[in-house]
């Protein structure tokens, strides 16, 4: 995968000599930067722990499931729409506190009373099309980081290849997923990537 980056940055150095008109600085992650410098704690806290967790039990938990994979894909969408209903108001670590609890309770739920035929039909049928998921789940990944840099959902060939790099990040994250049978290792990437992206954006804070 570091390998792969190294590559992208190169093509991407050669494309900016050869097309100029391509201006990639028009677009900045202004709500990251203004979150990493008002709160440098929780924004460690989304980068290294949250957006980890929750976008790969979004794009990779359906990848050759297991049952917990399943029921922790379910719980994953279930807990971002449970933060659409906290007020505003309410302090990020109590929001944080109140959606893990409301995810754990829920993944036990479904764990103790979803039928097993359902499970194993459900498995079945994502294993058997564990391929063309991977691929899907990897493209939309990226797409999804379109948001990292506009409010409004669209693509241009200078976002195209900003989200570049997350499309070869969600393939490998599958990869690394259909290879151990575990959702932890994509997710322990995950936060060595973010880890490796936060190093590189504090010297632009100064």
């Amino acid at each position: 995968m570091v390998a792969c980056y190294f590559g992208f940055f190169s093509i991407m150095g050669i494309l900016d000599s050869i097309f100029p008109g391509i201006d990639l600085d028009e677009y900045q992650q202004t709500e990251l930067f203004q979150m990493l410098e008002e709160s440098p704690l929780r924004f460690a806290i989304m980068a290294l722990i949250v957006a980890p967790v929750m976008e790969e039990g979004i794009f990779r938990s359906l990848i050759k499931p297991s049952a917990t994979d399943i029921f922790f894909f379910i719980c994953t969408w279930l807990t971002i729409f449970g933060a659409f209903l906290i007020p505003e108001g309410v302090h990020w670590m109590v929001s944080f506190a109140v959606l893990l609890v409301s995810a754990v309770l829920i993944f036990l739920f479904l764990k103790e009373f979803t039928p097993q035929n359902l499970i194993s039909g459900l498995q079945k049928i994502l294993t058997r099309y564990y391929k063309p998921l991977w691929l899907l789940f990897a493209f939309l990944f990226g797409l999804v980081h379109i948001y990292n840099y506009v409010e409004v959902f669209q693509i241009n060939i200078a976002l195209f290849l900003l989200i570049f790099p997350r499309i070869i990040a969600g393939y490998f994250f599958g990869k690394i997923k259909i290879e151990n049978n575990g959702l932890i290792w994509p997710i322990l990437m995950h936060t060595m990537n973010n880890s490796i992206i936060i190093f590189f954006l504090i010297p632009k804070l100064q």
